[in-house]
């Protein structure tokens, strides 16, 4: 059995009371609707893909694509993947670990910046989600001058739990998901990176008013901790807000909206229960920490996540889009505000990793396996 229970309170008094309490909220259990065909075309754009992970356009449509073992490619329109770019750091690839997201910078258009999250390797077999940026050159063969800009301390043992998805936010500034690394307790120590969300600069400085600046023996770059594994993450385009998916132990699978200096609870709270069977505290025993607005029993392996924003799908303007991995769909869900207000499950007949609105206004989806797809979601009928 894990002993949790006393290690925040503990904490709270090591840190010198850093805690902030939430708004007490009632979260939301998904009524688990049954898979149904997707009212859309689906077409493979591109196969033969090792594990892709994370994928972003560039402005003229093309797409790079991350594949796990270390590869970050380009694909055209038409589907022709390139060779492997050159350029690209190290990565630790054994279990969930290796090249992870991909996402470009705001400005994009004038400096050619492209991030990339990745699981880094380190001395004595250890290993820690990372982020660099590197200039994407004029042939598109290559990441020049690579810098790292966060790396997770302190690296730890152990193939799970890196996260980890990029965004920036309408102010510029990036977030980094990360997981805690399968260590459990290391969620709740703000003196580690692990099994938390991180708020950066783009050359990797800390903003002036994250959360937790100037508070000693607190790690500066901390947005917001108590999380297991967050792999999928999205700006709400109504709001400019953060939202998060997270993967739970044995059940609740949850979406956050993560704020700043909040404690979202694990391992102290879930949903879900130990692998081994043991008991975790439901969420409502702790009003003192933040809940999830809504999350799943059984779960559906939530990874990459998109606001839909386009008119190919005009019904679904401003629903939050989530790939489901061992749901092995396209998850739709529908709001009013932060509440769901109806949940569909579209049959994929494969594990979902990312989910990406094109500059069409299609979906891409990508699935998780060693010869792993850029699925296209359009409507039935495209007008001439």
């Amino acid at each position: 059995m894990f002993r949790t229970m006393t290690f925040l309170s503990l904490m709270s008094v090591a840190m010198g009371d850093i805690l902030i309490t939430p708004t007490p909220a009632i979260a939301q259990q998904s009524p688990n609707p049954q898979p149904v065909e997707a009212p859309a075309q689906v077409t493979t754009v591109a196969e033969g893909l090792e594990h892709p992970w994370g994928l972003t356009f560039l402005p003229d449509g093309r797409m790079l694509v991350t594949e796990r073992p270390g590869r970050l490619r380009l694909v055209t329109k038409d589907g022709q993947v390139s060779p492997p770019l050159k350029g690209l750091p190290q990565v630790y690839a054994e279990g969930q670990g290796g090249l992870l997201d991909v996402t470009l910078d705001p400005n994009f258009a004038s400096n050619r910046l492209v991030y990339i999250s990745y699981a880094e390797p380190g001395e004595g077999g250890v290993a820690g989600t990372a982020v660099a940026r590197g200039r994407l050159n004029e042939a598109t063969t290559a990441l020049e001058g690579v810098q790292v800009v966060f790396r997770q301390e302190p690296k730890v043992k152990g193939p799970n739990h890196f996260g980890s998805r990029l965004v920036f936010s309408p102010d510029g500034k990036l977030f980094i998901t990360t997981g805690e690394r399968f260590a459990f307790r290391p969620a709740q120590n703000l003196s580690t990176d692990l099994g938390k969300i991180i708020r950066i600069n783009p050359d990797g400085s800390v903003p002036n008013d994250n959360p937790f600046v100037g508070r000693e023996g607190v790690r500066p770059e901390i947005w917001s901790y108590g999380h297991r594994n967050v792999q999928g993450a999205a700006i709400n385009p109504e709001t400019g807000a953060l939202w998060t998916d997270e993967f739970g132990p044995m059940g609740g699978d949850e979406v956050n909206i993560p704020e700043a200096g909040h404690n979202y609870g694990w391992p102290l709270v879930s949903w879900g229960q130990h692998y081994n069977g043991d008991n975790i505290p439901d969420p409502p025993t702790r009003p003192d920490l933040a809940q999830p607005i809504y999350y799943w029993n059984p779960v559906i392996s939530p990874s990459g996540m998109a606001f839909y924003t386009g008119n190919a799908f005009p019904t679904w303007r401003g629903n939050l889009l989530i790939g489901g991995l061992s749901a092995q769909a396209l998850v739709r869900l529908t709001l009013d505000g932060a509440q769901v207000t109806d949940e569909q499950r579209f049959a994929m007949d494969d594990r979902i990793r990312d989910v990406n609105q094109g500059p069409d206004g299609f979906l891409y989806l990508l699935t998780d396996n060693s010869d792993g797809r850029i699925l296209r979601i359009a409507p039935s009928y495209v007008p001439p």
